[in-house]
């Protein structure tokens, strides 16, 4: 039976189930997933780990403690997982055949490990591969004996300061490796147990603070892993390199030195390398600029793992721009090894192509599998099966997985969390797009997200959503921090554009914001605003809010300032700049130096031309400033300068700071408030309902 909202609300968006990607066994029945949800009542979260019966689509609950985590396949029936302790770790065994049965511990760890992988290498042999903290020695850190400084200070002679959200420590993570045999019933860590394959070495895996388990993998002949080159300061560079350590029983008491994977002009991050089937070969996507973090990413193949001057580029070009505009992120072996299966964006989706498994014979393009959505984690069903297992999200839906026939492109959906947004009163009337005259000789793609009771013979206010990046877009996917449902279903129309900058519509409309942040991009908003005016009768553009976060807050700022602000009733900012002058407070300084043209002492008029402090004195519209005292990548200095001048200024104007979250508001309660304090304020001004807004919010003001 499904249960549905009789409105989507915040309280409904944030305390839906969240389920995580679904791993197919090697037989293609079973698949594992976890889940939790939050409740606003109890003010706490339930978890459960699950195992899908593809056939019959049934899951069946076997933990419902959050101690564990990261559950992975060894067998067809069994699986590893985590069992967090306070300051250890355990690694244990289950049955997903099994529910309600004690899994058996293999080893336990003193200090927090995560990214477990695991393969069956042969001869009854799992090889599986962590990552851990380690001391600079290359020791696992240990957590239960770690001793507490006395005083609290910290010294720095060298960058990173801090990253993301936390100050840096001299401790980083290692990669390490064992080996799993059954005795007597039972999987047994084979001597010498785990082994650091970084130790030695002064390389990290994975690279934060993003890095996860697809920054490497486990294959017959070793392990190939990112890392960043430890020769460059990673403040100011991007660059990864890939490196392979060859092994072949994974109880190797020493690993061998890691060898770097050399590929020539392509110098910035490299990423998800991933070895096929019979272990021989390696495909891994890298960028070519080593300064520039929304680069294009190049698919790349080592056809033979003992020959790694062989690094071979799918859709090579003479001038260097490969023949693919597109983006590639996930990566996957058919089954005999002859195709890969790979991920990209395009025009506001998240596309799942196929192409031939070698750059010679590449020769068309890749063809797309799917065609709407955003798919994410996917997976050859099983190893004697040619489909594909793949988890998806919508503008409507939080979690789907579904099975496609890449031969016919056939889909068929297995599951669906909300019953393909059944659950949540929304259905696919609701999303529409438009593309416009850009600010120059293109055109500019917008989404559009309508009231679940839409009347075309009605008018709605308009909220207007910016996006941040400034190389990122809008997309057919799910999110619980933007999501355009949440202002749909207030009575806005929410339009959504992808202005220049923008990925997902080829490599040179991304790269054409640098230098130019609050010029075209800003152009092509203006144009979007007018397009809708003069091309959508539903929407009163004369009753409209403008809301952004990050790049998108440094919009909002900058739309302040300019004529486009006036055409507002009020304007929402989340983490954004106030001035591109006090830039370098931030932490990846490799972003400003190749955003604005070089350093600020090398370019200080770039900075300067697109500052929005520079026309603070036209700041008119009220304004909501949102920030967060442990984002460090915009600190909450640009929140605070905003905010005191628009009070300075006598502009309506509201602050709301969350001193325990970073550059995201990830904690359900204050996710809530957060919601409600930014519809509270836009419906505030826009006329539309403020019943049921009201929060705990602690109001300091003076008056």
């Amino acid at each position: 039976m499904t249960i549905m909202a009789t409105k989507f609300t915040p309280e409904v968006l944030l305390s839906a189930p969240r389920r995580s990607a679904a791993l197919p066994n090697s037989a293609g029945t079973l698949a594992l997933f976890s889940v939790s949800q939050y409740s606003f009542e109890s003010h706490s979260r339930s978890y459960a780990i699950k195992v899908l019966d593809i056939e019959t689509r049934q899951s069946t609950q076997l933990f419902d403690d959050s101690a564990y985590s990261e559950p992975t396949w060894i067998s067809e029936n069994e699986f590893v997982l985590l069992k967090n302790g306070e300051s250890t770790t355990s690694l244990v065994v289950a049955d997903a055949t099994k529910p309600g049965s004690d899994p058996y511990e293999i080893t336990t760890f003193n200090t927090s490990v995560s990214n477990i992988k695991a393969k069956d290498i042969g001869n009854g042999t799992v090889a599986f591969a962590l990552t851990a903290p380690t001391t600079p020695s290359g020791d696992i850190l240990d957590q239960t004996n770690e001793a507490k400084p006395q005083s609290s200070a910290k010294v720095y002679t060298s960058l990173f300061v801090r990253h993301w959200d936390s100050y840096v420590s001299k401790n980083r993570q290692g990669l390490f490796y064992g080996a799993l045999k059954k005795e007597g019933g039972s999987f047994k860590l084979q001597g010498p147990g785990l082994v650091n394959a970084l130790a030695g070495t002064r390389l990290e895996c994975p690279v934060p603070p993003f890095g996860d388990a697809n920054d490497y993998d486990i294959g017959k002949e070793g392990i190939v892993f990112v890392s960043k080159d430890p020769d460059l300061n990673p403040a100011l560079w991007t660059k990864t390199d890939l490196y392979y350590v060859p092994l072949k029983t994974f109880t190797e008491a020493k690993a061998p030195l890691p060898q770097v994977v050399k590929t020539g002009e392509l110098q910035g991050y490299a990423g998800v390398p991933v070895f096929s089937h019979d272990g021989t070969k390696v495909a891994f996507k890298r960028m070519r600029h080593r300064q520039y973090e929304s680069d294009k990413w190049r698919l790349l193949l080592v056809p033979d793992v003992k020959d790694l001057s062989n690094v071979q580029e799918f859709y090579k070009t003479d001038d260097g721009e490969g023949g693919w505009d597109l983006r590639p992120e996930g990566i996957v072996w058919s089954n005999d090894d002859e195709e890969l299966y790979v991920t990209a964006e395009q025009h506001g989706r998240q596309i799942l192509f196929k192409l031939p498994s070698s750059p010679l014979k590449a020769k068309d393009l890749p063809q797309p599998l799917t065609k709407d959505g955003a798919v994410g984690d996917f997976y050859n069903l099983s190893k004697d099966d040619g489909r594909l297992f793949f988890t998806s999200t919508s503008l409507i839906d939080n979690s789907a997985y579904s099975i496609l026939d890449p031969s016919s492109k056939e889909q068929g959906l297995v599951s669906s969390s909300s019953k393909e947004g059944k659950s949540f009163g929304l259905t696919s009337r609701q999303v529409d797009e438009f593309w416009y005259k850009g600010a120059g000789d293109y055109q500019v793609h917008a989404l559009v997200m309508k009231p679940s009771n839409f009347d075309p013979n009605k008018k709605y206010p308009l909220a207007f959503l910016i996006h941040g990046g400034p190389q990122g877009a809008w997309g057919q996917s799910w999110s619980t921090r933007w999501n355009p449902a949440v202002f749909a279903e207030q009575g806005y129309v929410a339009v959504m554009p992808n202005p220049t900058g923008s990925t997902g519509y080829g490599q040179a409309f991304t790269d054409g914001i640098a230098n130019e942040w609050g010029g075209r991009p800003y152009n092509d908003l203006v144009n979007a605003f007018e397009y809708i005016k003069d091309n959508i009768p539903y929407i009163d553009t004369t009753n409209a809010v403008a809301l952004g976060a990050s790049y998108g807050g440094y919009m909002i700022n900058w739309v302040q300032g300019h004529p486009l602000g006036r055409k507002f009733k009020a304007l929402v900012c989340h983490d954004g700049i106030f001035s591109t002058m006090s830039n370098w407070s931030t932490e990846e300084l490799f972003f400003p130096v190749h955003e604005m043209g070089g350093a600020l002492w090398e370019n200080r008029e770039g900075y300067a031309r697109w500052d929005p402090a520079a026309f603070v004195d036209e700041w008119a519209t009220p304004q909501l400033i949102v920030h967060s005292e442990l984002d460090y990548r915009l600190p909450i200095s640009e929140g605070l300068a905003a905010f005191n001048a628009l009070q300075t200024r006598g502009v309506p104007s509201r602050f709301l700071m969350f001193p325990d979250e970073n550059h995201w508001v990830l904690k359900p309660e204050n996710s809530l408030v957060w919601h409600k304090e930014v519809l509270g304020w836009i419906n505030k001004y826009t006329g539309l309902d403020t019943a049921g807004l009201s929060n705990d919010t602690e109001n300091l003001s003076l008056k």
